[in-house]
């Protein structure tokens, strides 16, 4: 039980691009905070904290909050700057609610962003990894072994269908998402030549498969429940969250095999919140998915899935916006990848779908339940259930 419910009242996010060009970075994030503030129907002045997160040596730029308070507007307020990788936006999440929850703030702006055209992002990866003991990962964010994973198992024909399916149903979301920044019209009738004529990346993850590098910021406005009731905003409350990190590298020997961070995050998440069936009492999840052969893998370890359960839920289109259970009706990782505020988006997009504020890509049918994932680091989780009602809380009990 929290202490307060915390609320999300406000989200804002920029249009995503390869190039954002026209802005600095204060002026990026000035785009998505002043809409999560429209939202809220609020100012900088009814702000109490700002969280604010990237990642730093990927612009190559010191502390860069410091610089943002012009963009932000978060001069002489108090403020904490998060880095954990893939996972940084998601991070912020957790932060922010718990700053709300404790009671030690009110109203909690965090703020995410990345600005990767003015750095480096695959050097800055491989170079965190040892050269001999990493050197399965020394593609940096690019792996086929999944893939490799997945064709042994269900055989190229299946596996490279479901996967590339995948990426056709994320690529129909995206184009109702006039944020998101790959949309390219794909078509059912365009798989096998898609499968066929893709450059490859590594092995069989091919260049359409794998998430792109994006500008972009996205915000969001916390607020405890009393605040959010004074103001009689529809808010989406944070039920949980659960942080899943190991270090670890790639197994180099053997088959050996761990429970995945994805998995084991799911398995925490939905047994203390009476989660049985979470393909029925969840009406929509956000996942991080950094490409199509992760998402279709990752389906199976998020829903506590096993064979091919997973397989046929992609084949049938049961992920799509009309389907059975909806995933990424944003488009997901694979249309728009700002890494400082990818994982934050999963939450705010899930957030929009609980306030039923999504616009084009809202998902028609009543559901009280969302879940946003982030992922990030060595196979790092982190998972967030969002409710349309608030949960019980010492605050409200008493």
């Amino acid at each position: 039980m929290k202490h307060r419910n915390v609320g999300i009242i406000g989200v804002g996010q920029t249009v995503h691009s390869s190039h954002r060009e026209d802005v600095n970075q204060p002026e990026l994030i000035h785009e998505a905070v002043t809409a999560a503030l429209a939202d809220a129907g609020m100012t900088m002045a009814d702000v109490d904290c700002v969280v604010h997160g990237n990642m730093e040596l990927f612009e190559m730029i010191h502390q860069p909050d410091m610089w943002h308070v012009i963009g932000d507007g978060a001069y002489g307020k108090p403020g904490i700057r998060v880095t954990t990788g893939g996972t940084t936006g998601a991070t912020l999440v957790c932060a922010a609610d718990a700053l709300v929850a404790s009671g030690l703030h009110d109203i909690v702006l965090a703020i995410g962003f990345e600005k990767l055209q003015e750095g480096h992002t695959t050097g800055g990866i491989t170079n965190m990894a040892d050269p001999l003991w990493g050197r399965e990962i020394q593609t940096g964010a690019l792996t086929g072994m999944t893939a490799d994973a997945m064709i042994e198992e269900f055989g190229e024909e299946r596996a490279k269908k479901a996967a590339m399916k995948h990426r056709v149903i994320m690529d129909k979301h995206a184009m109702k998402n006039p944020y998101a920044h790959r949309r390219f019209g794909f078509t059912d009738e365009m798989i096998p030549a898609m499968i066929a004529n893709t450059p490859p990346l590594v092995g069989d993850l091919t260049i359409v498969h794998m998430c792109s590098q994006s500008d972009g910021a996205c915000a969001m406005i916390f607020a405890a429940e009393h605040v959010v009731k004074k103001l009689g905003k529809k808010a989406a409350w944070i039920q949980d969250h659960v942080t899943v990190h190991r270090e670890e590298t790639f197994n180099l020997f053997g088959n050996h095999t761990e429970v995945s961070t994805m998995r084991y995050a799911a398995t925490k998440l939905f047994g203390r919140n009476g989660i049985t069936d979470p393909r029925k009492q969840i009406g929509v999840f956000e996942m991080y998915d950094p490409s199509s052969w992760w998402g279709l893998d990752w389906t199976r370890e998020f829903l506590l899935l096993s064979g091919d359960e997973h397989l046929k839920m992609v084949e049938n289109g049961d992920i799509g916006i009309d389907g059975s259970f909806p995933i990424n009706p944003s488009g997901g990782v694979v249309a728009s990848n700002p890494i400082g505020a990818t994982a934050m988006v999963r939450v705010a997009e899930a957030a929009l779908q609980i306030r039923g504020l999504a616009g084009e890509r809202q998902v028609k049918r009543d559901f009280d339940l969302a879940l946003a994932s982030g992922f990030g680091g060595t196979l790092w989780t982190v998972l967030v259930l969002l409710a349309k009602n608030p949960p019980v809380s010492e605050e409200a009990q008493s």
